[in-house]
């Protein structure tokens, strides 16, 4: 169970680093981080950190997929994380 924890905010650590990482490239006009590699690392348990970056950064909250999709990724991902943690 502890494994599951660690995988989980390890991948939410990794989302808001990205985040932060692409908007940094966003200002100085440098190559992207594509948006399916940020929603590929929500799926894979790293929603609440993108959600997170996305606002703390500023970064992406005009497109309604990442201002709508990444919070309700956050909220499934945690019930999953509950679940998974009390079984």
């Amino acid at each position: 169970m502890t494994s599951i924890l660690l995988v989980y905010i390890i991948m939410n650590l990794i989302g808001l680093l990205v985040m932060k990482v692409d908007k940094d490239r966003a200002k100085k006009q440098q190559y992207r981080i594509s948006e399916n590699t940020l929603w590929l690392i929500a799926l894979l348990g790293g929603a609440v950190g993108t959600t997170v970056g996305m606002q703390r950064y500023r970064h992406k909250t005009k497109h309604l997929s990442f201002k709508f999709g990444f919070p309700i990724l956050a909220v499934a991902e945690i019930i999953l994380l509950g679940y998974f943690l009390t079984i």
